[in-house]
């Protein structure tokens, strides 16, 4: 079984002390790649080292919409920048949150139009973070899309219903699934996949975050995208391999790698 992890914080501190054995944790689990999604400018030179450092390592440039009080024409300027880098591979992760409101709601969606129009002007898909924030992510996404005809990204751990899977789906973008796709209490979440069905679909750990059921209250690690494939297979009654093989291929295709 063949696997790419679409997002995964590796460079987040909680991998300092065993990061190359999460790594090869990884590879024995059958994850050939996986992209560092940034979250703040400060982040993403460290990440860039890792993708040189090791084969299968791809990175999205972007700031977070928590750090979007940070955005600024000279912070552009920087991650267009950074995304000529060989090893960039998205925009991301970018969009809006409403629940934590970490930063304005005008700064961010200030930052998340600007890094689109980005993602638009270097033809880099996309991946969104939405939290509490969904119709103005799709109202935003939307205008998008109708300006880019073929224009690509990923609902980062997509939480939406059936109704913003099959628009996204229809708009060409993919749906994250992770962890919470094994939660007791993640129908939703599964109403929403079984409505689209594999074709729009993409897996991801959001390591460390997002544990699945097994792991719940422990540091998760992309050695688990295997249980993800395993659980979503379950609830679109596939087998794991065809489920591997079609988001696998998504993920490709999306971030345009090899193979």
């Amino acid at each position: 079984m063949t696997l790419i992890d679409t997002h995964c914080h590796l460079d987040d501190p909680a991998f300092d002390e065993d990061r190359e054995e999460a790594l090869a944790r990884a590879r024995e689990a059958g994850v050939e790649a996986l992209v560092i999604p940034s979250v703040t400018l400060e982040r993403i030179p460290a990440a860039l080292q890792l993708a040189e450092r090791y084969p299968g390592i791809y990175v999205a440039v972007g700031i977070h919409p928590h750090a979007a009080s940070t955005f600024s024409p000279a912070a552009l300027t920087q991650l267009r920048e950074w995304a000529r880098h060989p090893r960039v591979v998205a925009i991301g992760e970018i969009g809006l949150d409403f629940y934590r409101d970490f930063s304005p709601r005008e700064a961010q969606r200030e930052a998340f139009r600007a890094q689109l129009d980005l993602a638009g002007e270097l033809g880099l898909p996309v991946i969104i973070h939405q939290r509490e924030a969904q119709d103005a992510v799709m109202e935003e996404l939307e205008q998008w899309v109708a300006a880019r005809p073929g224009a690509r990204g990923i609902l980062h751990a997509f939480s939406g219903d059936a109704a913003m899977a099959r628009a996204a789906a229809a708009w060409g973008l993919a749906l994250g699934i992770g962890g919470p796709i094994t939660y007791p209490r993640a129908e939703a979440l599964r109403e929403a996949v079984q409505a689209v069905g594999v074709s729009p679909l993409v897996l991801e750990t959001d390591s460390p975050y997002l544990p699945p059921q097994p792991y719940r209250g422990r540091r998760n690690e992309p050695a688990y995208l295997r249980l993800i494939a395993e659980a979503l297979a379950r609830v679109l009654d596939l087998s794991p391999e065809y489920i591997a093989g079609q988001t696998t291929g998504n993920a490709r295709r999306i971030f345009r790698f090899e193979g």
